[in-house]
């Protein structure tokens, strides 16, 4: 087991892993929460979300992820990702893994209200915004599945306690689907829970890039931050208009679809900036222009309330794009130099924050909203 320690301002966070494929410095660095319930923050450098990284080390985790399934899996399988870090991350795994499955297919969970049929909600406690939501796949099939398939494959960035994961067990046995689960498989970039996850006659597993604990020492003259109010899945006043066929309503594949008509010169630098819950299709387009030679990196907008220091060199705040009224950032863009930036949305472009988009051209004059209008 290998040992570390950091100080941060309101108390001192030791963490203790074993050794394996992966360090903390490859995966992760520390940040702190704005947030009073939990201070800190692992801020993941693979997953593309806080720290802008390139489409080829992301496309990496997905496969040393989906590689971690074991060898002997069959028949039916539904995956589930996490909202909203980790939507991206579940697409990724689910596309390099169905294979291994006579059918299988995508569903995430969301922070946002649909026009679709609720199939359960559920909690994430310690979250800056604690309501998940997770639709009715919208396709006949995908529902039969939902009954049908002996596997149930969740993912998310990490796993801490397992309280979100066994939150979200518990609301979908509390459906009407679900009869058919013999195994659940936990797939996580990192994994620090001690207390197994078990269910009567269903098997679990849990697979991470890497495995430890940690333990929290707080500074109790440390005064608690205050928390914007970024918890919020009521109907947004912004129509999202970008196609569903990445996980929200389900899904069974993906396509490329989005900004077919950009193209990049080699060795320019570009980032390309997904929004909230909207990943998988910005990271396929950061993914193309990369393999055109250019120098891309892929970072997102997030409702996270984190504070600059530590993993976390700069800020920028706006208000979100889908008509609720909640605090946006992205973090580790503002201090860097890009020769484009494209913003990618799936709302309108007239719903972008006007500020957000001045800011963005304080970076580079060249920035192009990408969207599905």
């Amino acid at each position: 087991m290998i040992n570390q320690k950091k100080t941060l301002k309101r108390g001192t966070l030791s963490i203790n892993y074993k050794i394996g494929k992966f360090s903390t410095d490859e995966l992760f660095d520390i940040a702190e929460r704005n947030n009073p319930k939990r201070a800190f923050l692992f801020v993941s450098k693979v997953l593309g979300k806080h720290i802008p990284v390139s489409p080829a080390k992301m496309r990496k985790s997905y496969r040393e992820l989906s590689q971690m399934l074991p060898d002997n899996i069959n028949g039916e399988a539904i995956f589930i990702g996490m909202a909203e870090t980790a939507v991206g991350l579940a697409a990724g795994v689910f596309h390099e893994a169905k294979s291994k499955f006579d059918k299988a297919f995508l569903l995430t969970s969301t922070r946002h209200a649909m026009d679709a049929e609720l199939l359960c909600e559920f909690k994430e406690n310690h979250s800056h915004a604690t309501d998940h939501l997770i639709y009715l796949p919208q396709d006949k099939t995908m529902r039969t599945s939902l009954n049908q398939a002996e596997n149930l494959i969740l993912i998310d960035d990490e796993m801490t306690t397992g309280n979100t994961f066994r939150n979200l067990i518990q609301s979908l046995w509390n459906t009407n689907y679900f009869k058919n689960i013999k195994r659940i498989i936990i797939l996580t970039l990192v994994n620090w829970n001690q207390e197994p996850i078990s269910y009567p006659d269903v098997e679990v597993q849990c697979y991470a890039l890497l495995n430890g604990n940690w333990s929290w020492q707080p500074d109790l003259n440390a005064s608690p931050p205050t928390m914007p109010e970024v918890n919020i899945t009521n109907q947004s006043d912004n129509v999202i208009i970008g196609p569903q066929d990445w996980g929200r309503l389900g899904s069974h594949e993906s396509h490329d679809n989005l900004g077919q008509q950009i193209a990049v010169q080699p060795d320019k630098s570009i980032l390309v900036i997904g929004s909230g819950e909207f990943l998988w299709k910005p990271f396929l387009l950061a993914e193309r222009l990369e393999k055109q030679g250019a120098n891309v990196l892929f970072g997102s907008t997030t409702r996270s309330p984190i504070a600059i220091g530590s993993a976390i060199k700069s800020a920028i705040s706006f208000t979100d794009n889908y008509g609720q009224g909640i605090p946006n950032f992205i973090y580790n863009i503002a201090h860097q130099e890009f020769d484009k930036i494209l913003l990618c949305v799936e709302t309108a472009e007239h719903s972008i924050d006007q500020s957000f988009l001045k800011q963005l051209k304080a970076i580079t004059s060249d920035v192009e909203v990408v969207c599905y209008a």
